[in-house]
């Protein structure tokens, strides 16, 4: 990647991935898939987490590795991911905002 394709990617809108339902060893692929096709644009990404119902130790798994690769920025997450956050003490090492605007702005 060239200095001008790098500076471009930093310019342009960050993507903003918004999966809902449950998101375990079944259904997590899609996800990841997405995650992968925005990190080879971008060097940060919006996930909105208001929509998922349920996340365990594989999306909290690849909500980490992603968090150490890119500029993840948690947006609105639903009782149920502030919850795992907060029982594995990921909270304290992720960037989570209360709103999208909030993340998209930060």
């Amino acid at each position: 990647m060239t200095a001008d394709e790098l500076e471009s990617s930093r310019s342009a809108p960050l993507p903003v991935l918004a999966p809902t339902g449950e998101l375990d060893m079944e259904s997590i692929n899609p996800l990841a898939a997405e995650i992968e096709t925005a990190l080879a644009q971008h060097d940060s990404i919006v996930l909105d987490a208001s929509g998922i119902t349920f996340g365990d130790s594989i999306f909290l798994r690849l909500i980490l590795s992603t968090h150490h690769r890119a500029d993840l920025r948690m947006a609105a997450p639903s009782p149920a991911v502030t919850r795992l956050f907060r029982v594995v003490g990921a909270d304290t090492v992720l960037r989570v905002y209360p709103t999208l605007d909030d993340a998209l702005a930060a």
